[in-house]
């Protein structure tokens, strides 16, 4: 028979009790501490986390100023601001880059160049500001993506301001262009005033007067929704505009000195000697700076920097020739300031000049000589031989120390980034760089602006322009006026005046301007070619600087020469000579003659010129 269990009910209940209060013990300390965590984000931290949340609802967006325009100096627009389409990606907003930007790249064409910009501009910038994957978007890709922008969180079409350079090749070397900015430019520039822009000055004008063209950057405050797209805005502080610059480049003068320059390489700047005003300057060949703005492809780029003519080069700023006998009016001066020669000395010029001692011959270019040569008949028919006798009695650092004071050898100043200085050479200049002392030949060819000498074409325009004005230097420069649009006033950008008469008296001066307005007007004037049909006087003088040396026994033949080691052809002028308005520097790269190939230029430079004074 089955034994009974009897329960022990006391025993129970004393187990559930335990079990309860166990129980109803962990309840209470939960409840304390939900309690204890709600005071704490409730009370304790409740503005830091009313912050957070009000974050995650209202963003700060930065605006982006409007670039300052551009304009010539008689109002024609040369940089401007088109508006212009962008898709941009703020990369917190997106989970999963690679995806959406293939998807992306199913509705809008996507190149392998677009995505190497995104991916560089990526790492640069903060993960919360957009970042442009493609511009200049056309109606049908808006509409494209805008019928599937539900499908992309993060991103989003914005309408941008973008620059545009009218006149293209023809300002390219003078106004530069804008471009994305890079890694060093994000180090030194203002990184919040900058916040909003994808864009900075790169070469010329645009770089110089990054500062006054950029503006300042504006703030709006949105309301988003949890995918980020806006609600309305709360608050909204404008950006302030850059400033709009007014230069002294004429743009018509300008496309004058260009069409003359033709397909030749080389430089051509007019100047104002009365002010320092740069009229116009051109550098051949040039490029189409429009495509940098947006972002060039890598093959366009290599082809521009593999061209053999260097488009991309500005050689009216960097490039550094020998001025061949450009260079004679001002070793004149300096012949006649030291005492070395006089109005009336005579050297007979047999076609050559050779040192005592030495069999060397140092010829002139021409043959057969210049028969008995006074210094205003060696300036008119650009006699080497008297150069090389008056430069072996003045020496070199007499010489040197003369022509400094025109500002050869040194940087003009000029408010455009980039300039040279070239050479003017010294017995100390060569010690110091070559290590050498300084031999007496060199200083023979140095007086016919060969050997070591170097001039930029802005600072042998420079050097005329004082020499016009008889020792009245002015900065070249290519600013006139500056100005915000909100403001009607434009101001007057100054630069530097000085005065250096006292380099020459007024017998001197007046005696080499009249040797060099015979250079143009005289029947024996290597530049009499551009004399015909002007109604008023010109001062010029030309040049042939050698690209190479020939050997003694050697003629120079043009046409048994290779087009790029033919020499190159120079001239300076001044015009009206008696009150000089514009000065000209012209270069042409392998051109051969002063007179036959670069006067013409200058010729039509200064027709244009005077022609534009009589029209209203």
């Amino acid at each position: 028979m089955a034994r009974l269990r009897i329960k022990d009910h006391i025993r129970e209940s004393r187990t559930f009790n335990e079990r309860a209060a166990i129980a109803l013990a962990l309840v209470i300390i939960m409840i304390f501490v939900i309690l204890a965590r709600l005071v704490y984000l409730q009370i304790i931290s409740h503005e830091h986390f009313s912050t957070l949340a009000e974050d995650n609802r209202v963003s700060i967006v930065p605006i982006p100023p409007t670039r300052g325009l551009i304009y010539d100096r008689n109002g024609i627009i040369l940089a401007q601001n088109l508006p212009a389409f962008s898709l941009e990606i703020v990369p917190e907003r997106v989970s999963d880059m690679d995806q959406t930007i293939t998807a992306i790249g199913e509705l809008i064409e996507i190149s392998d160049d677009h995505l190497k910009r995104f991916n560089k501009q990526l790492q640069q910038k903060s993960a919360f500001r957009s970042i442009p994957l493609r511009t200049h978007l056309n109606d049908v890709e808006v509409a494209r993506f805008a019928a599937n922008r539900h499908r992309f969180p993060g991103v989003e079409i914005e309408a941008r301001l973008v620059r545009d350079y009218p006149y293209s090749h023809l300002t390219a070397h003078v106004i530069g262009y804008v471009g994305r900015i890079n890694v060093k430019e994000l180090k030194r520039i203002d990184a919040a005033n900058y916040s909003a822009t994808h864009h900075i000055g790169k070469l010329g004008i645009e770089k110089f007067y990054e500062d006054s063209l950029h503006g300042t950057v504006g703030f709006k405050n949105i309301e988003t929704n949890v995918v980020g797209r806006t609600i309305r805005t709360l608050e909204r502080t404008p950006p302030l505009p850059g400033n709009d610059l007014h230069l002294t480049l004429d743009i018509q003068l300008q496309q004058v000195a260009d069409q003359a320059l033709g397909k030749h390489r080389g430089a051509a700047i007019a100047i104002d000697p009365r002010s320092g005003e740069v009229l116009a300057m051109v550098s051949k060949p040039s490029y189409d700076p429009n495509p940098f703005v947006v972002g060039i492809s890598s093959k366009s780029y290599r082809a521009l920097q593999d061209d053999i003519d260097k488009p991309l080069f500005n050689r009216a700023l960097r490039g550094q020739y020998p001025p061949g006998s450009t260079i004679k009016p001002f070793v004149g001066l300096a012949g006649l300031e030291n005492n070395i020669v006089t109005a009336d000395k005579r050297t007979f010029c047999q076609g050559w000049f050779s040192l005592k001692g030495d069999d060397h011959k140092y010829r002139d270019w021409k043959i057969r000589g210049h028969g008995t040569t006074t210094l205003e008949k060696a300036i008119i028919e650009s006699c080497d031989v008297y150069f090389y006798d008056m430069s072996l009695h003045l020496g070199i650092d007499a010489m040197s120390d003369y022509l400094s004071h025109f500002g050869l050898g040194k940087k003009t100043g000029i408010d455009l980034p980039g300039e040279l200085s070239g050479i003017l050479p010294s017995s100390h200049w060569k010690r110091q760089k070559k290590g050498l002392p300084w031999y007496t030949g060199e200083t023979l060819i140095s007086g016919i602006g060969q050997g070591y000498n170097l001039t930029t074409p802005l600072q042998l325009a420079s050097a005329t322009a004082t020499l016009a004005k008889r020792g009245l230097y002015s900065r070249p420069h290519l600013v006139k006026t500056s100005g915000s649009n909100l403001n009607s006033e434009l101001a007057p950008v100054m630069f530097d005046q000085e005065d250096r008469h006292k380099i020459a008296t007024d017998e001197h001066w007046e005696y080499m301007i009249e040797a060099m307005v015979k250079t143009v007007h005289s029947i024996h004037g290597t530049a009499r070619s551009i004399s015909k049909g002007i109604p008023f006087r010109i001062a010029g003088k030309t040049g042939t600087a050698q690209v190479f040396g020939i050997k003694q026994d050697e003629k120079y033949v043009k046409e048994d020469i290779a087009e790029r080691l033919r020499d190159h052809a120079l001239f300076i002028a001044f015009a009206p000579a008696d009150n000089p308005e514009i000065a000209i520097a012209v270069i042409v790269e392998n051109g051969g003659s002063g007179g036959s190939v670069a006067a013409p230029v200058a010729r039509k430079i200064i027709d244009q010129y005077m022609a534009s004074k009589q029209s209203p």
